[in-house]
């Protein structure tokens, strides 16, 4: 009886280990990077996503790579929509570069229409180019050497239009 009680824990507790071990696994692989901030977009009485910014020493400056920038949208959003807003958000800060036509034509093939609980995700390497997945699932990178720094200063710049949103991702919201 005892031994038979004993085969049944050492057996849950294999059975945890393998089943536990991969989602321990799946949550240690942004460990490399540290959460800098969190952010939630509202416009009116509307949540439009939760954004969260991560870097390897757990703080922000500008050219800091590698970088992860997380938006989990909590709305349904047509991926037109997405590539104008990115254009409508760099105009409104003041970045402007001759590749920009070439982005967002990269970003309308690259993007899908996006469903609310999707998770967008951009990573920017050392090299400085600039990977989007969604839901973990890889969408392509964008090799350019700018479009990175172009694309997180829509959250980042200190010349945003959200600067609240700013200070949150940057973890100096209060």
């Amino acid at each position: 009886m005892i031994t038979c009680l004993r085969i049944r824990k050492v057996a849950l507790l294999i059975a945890a280990v393998l089943l536990l071990g991969p989602l321990a696994a799946a949550e240690d692989t942004p460990a490399t990077l540290q959460k800098v901030g969190e952010a939630k977009l509202k416009v009116l009485l509307w949540s439009v996503y939760t954004s969260r910014l991560y870097t390897a020493g757990g703080d922000y400056s500008e050219g800091i790579r590698p970088l992860r920038l997380e938006i989990e949208y909590l709305i349904d959003v047509k991926s037109d929509r997405l590539v104008d807003r990115t254009l409508q958000e760099w105009e409104a800060i003041g970045r402007e570069h001759p590749e920009q036509a070439n982005w967002a034509a990269t970003l309308r093939e690259l993007w899908p229409d996006i469903q609310a609980g999707d998770v967008l995700t951009l990573e920017l390497a050392e090299d400085h180019s600039a990977t989007f997945s969604r839901n973990g699932e890889l969408l392509g990178t964008l090799e350019h050497q700018d479009f990175g720094q172009h694309f997180v200063d829509i959250w980042l710049s200190p010349d945003s239009t959200r600067p609240e949103l700013r200070l949150a991702l940057l973890g100096k919201d209060g």
